[in-house]
């Protein structure tokens, strides 16, 4: 029988105070002695553990921030708003050994692998349980060890939602690859890349068993999936949405997302959209920013995107406040790459309008020498560039969409760009 997971600990900005506690009972003469620091310290309101007692003491602790204690089944749950009074009628989402209550939300940890020195590895997912009845919607980050966007994305997500405000069930995983993640790497250790190793197996690889976990524990029991991506190291995106050439759900969510760009790209064989959509999963690929860094335009659109597509899956009550915006289209894309060896600048960046035959680029040797011009090869918008300005014969540098309706790409890109920099988002106590 699954264990029961008990409520987080209100927040102090939005639960309502406990109730006033019985006083403490008289101090056991068998105890052992306080110290003068601890005595001063609790006085002051400070929890200060003796040594030899409390959470100091208890495995996997830090000693300069001990762990809250976690809430008892007694506990006070979350207050639940006005506009939705009563307990709920959902069952307990399982997963890993635990139940979530409707209303709640929860870690669960799925055990992956021991490494070399027996530590164990797991795969964290927050499981998110609306109040009602939903479907069921999956965030991925870090399938990429050092696409670390995502994981700011998702850390934000997880302010502006709860689960006894939320319709259905939300699971969040913001580090898939936490072999790469922790070493700051794209691949796992045995140097395969995660989103090629779909659908995995039980029994092969670390690639294939990790593979097979989330697609078992999160892909198959969703309805729809967001994949949160980066550029690969050295090399930078705009923001944008991929989605696959004949999924009308698929389509449909792109645009109530609303980045800048959709582009429509092929599956990759044994990519995790590749294996979700066989398994009967529609999902969003969300490509932004660069390997290693935080983009904060990216990160604002990811959260707001997300949250619209919350909205357009009746996930929650209210949609964010933002108009309506009509991302560029594109469905061909190619890359530029350098003619020679040398040092590359780039004259436009990602983001920007070019037309055919536009001089986008040059390079030359280090002394500047023989510089070669590099010109679009047609009209369209940079959509990816790369980052390191020392270059090789046939390095990839400018990813260009060719657009749809290249006439009105400026409007609508303005519009979009000027939205997310004036749009604050929500305050950080704002929770839907």
């Amino acid at each position: 029988m699954p264990e029961v997971d008990t409520p987080p600990a209100p927040d102090e900005s939005t639960a309502e105070p406990l109730p006033e506690q019985p006083p403490d009972p008289a101090p056991d003469p068998t105890s052992k002695p306080v110290s003068k620091a601890a005595a001063k310290a609790r006085a002051a309101g400070k929890a200060i553990p003796e040594p030899g007692e409390g959470p100091l003491d208890e495995p996997g602790t830090s000693i300069i921030a001990p762990a809250t204690k976690a809430p008892e089944p007694h506990d006070p749950p979350l207050v639940d708003k006005p506009d939705r009074p009563g307990p709920s009628k959902r069952d307990a989402y399982e997963i890993g050994g635990k139940a979530v209550q409707p209303g709640y939300e929860a870690t669960v940890n799925i055990h992956i692998a021991n490494l070399s020195t027996a530590v164990p590895v797991s795969l964290p997912i927050r499981v998110v349980h609306g109040r009602d009845d939903g479907p069921t919607l999956f965030v991925s980050a870090a399938v990429h060890g050092d696409e670390i966007v995502g994981v700011e994305i998702i850390r934000r997500l997880l302010r502006r939602v709860t689960g006894h405000r939320i319709n259905g069930t939300l699971l969040l995983v913001p580090v898939v690859n936490v072999f790469g993640f922790v070493t700051h790497d794209r691949y796992l250790p045995d140097r395969r890349d995660l989103n090629r190793s779909f659908p995995g197996s039980a029994n092969g690889s670390l690639a294939a068993q990790l593979a097979n976990a989330f697609r078992t524990e999160v892909v198959m029991r969703s309805d729809f999936g967001i994949d949160l991506h980066s550029a690969a190291v050295h090399r930078s995106n705009y923001p944008q949405i991929r989605v696959s050439a004949d999924s009308e759900k698929a389509a449909e969510m792109a645009l109530a997302f609303s980045p800048p760009a959709i582009i429509t790209a092929p599956l990759r064989e044994g990519s995790m959209r590749e294996f979700a959509r066989a398994d009967g999963v529609e999902m969003l690929l969300y490509e932004a920013g660069e390997a290693l860094r935080f983009d904060e335009f990216a990160i604002r659109i990811g959260v707001r995107g997300i949250l619209r597509v919350m909205a357009q899956m009746g996930m929650i009550d209210r949609p964010p406040e933002a108009e309506e915006f009509q991302p560029v289209l594109s469905h061909k894309t190619s890359w530029l790459r350098s003619p020679k060896g040398g040092i590359f600048v780039a004259a436009p960046h990602a983001g920007a309008l070019v037309e055919e035959g536009d001089v986008i680029g040059t390079v030359s040797n280090p002394f500047g020498d023989d510089a070669v011009e590099l010109h679009a090869p047609f009209s369209g918008m940079i959509i990816g560039e790369a980052m390191l300005p020392v270059v090789n014969r046939g390095d990839a540098l400018f990813h260009i969409a060719q657009l749809d309706h290249f006439g009105t790409a400026a409007d609508r890109l303005k519009t979009i760009t000027d939205a997310i920099s004036a749009d604050p988002l929500l305050d950080e106590d704002e929770l839907i």
